[in-house]
């Protein structure tokens, strides 16, 4: 089964794909979508909405997996975050992709064996899991361990 994973942001969102059999996983191919920055927010949705759409569409993942918003500090980022997650969302829901959702602290968890993880630990539990991957950046790789984290909560449900 092929798990496609997302860890969205309106910068830069990071996803991953990898083959799920049983309690093997694989990789498939990873990437970013970036934005530009200066570009009117709308632009930049329709781009990363865009960009996920040729994702799926080279991909043709079974189900896709994504981390849940957290609220930040600043109230505008926490709105971009979530209009950057609800482009993520409708090119899933437009492709016909469940997608089911993890708070970052069980994607941590369950990658790296504790929820308060920092980004590099879970970097390196990634490279460890799905051996030779060339990850695209860290945006990629929190991706990966999304979906590798939802391979493993899946099995159990």
């Amino acid at each position: 089964m092929l798990i496609l994973g997302l860890d969205p942001s309106l910068s830069c969102t990071g996803w991953g794909v990898i083959r799920a059999e049983g309690a093997r996983i694989t990789h498939i191919a990873n990437g970013q979508v970036k934005t530009d920055a200066g570009a009117p927010l709308a632009e930049r949705l329709a781009a990363l909405q865009t960009g996920l759409a040729a994702v799926i569409a080279e991909h043709r993942p079974i189900r896709a997996a994504a981390e849940e918003i957290y609220v930040n500090k600043n109230p505008q980022s926490t709105l971009k975050l979530a209009q950057a997650r609800g482009c993520v969302l409708a090119a899933c829901g437009a492709a016909g992709l469940a997608v089911t959702e993890h708070a970052a602290r069980l994607v941590k968890k369950a990658v790296t064996g504790t929820g308060a993880a920092e980004k590099a630990q879970v970097a390196a539990m990634v490279k460890v899991l799905l051996p030779g991957v060339q990850i695209a950046g860290s945006d990629a790789a929190d991706a990966l361990a999304v979906a590798i984290a939802d391979a493993h909560l899946g099995r159990r449900n």
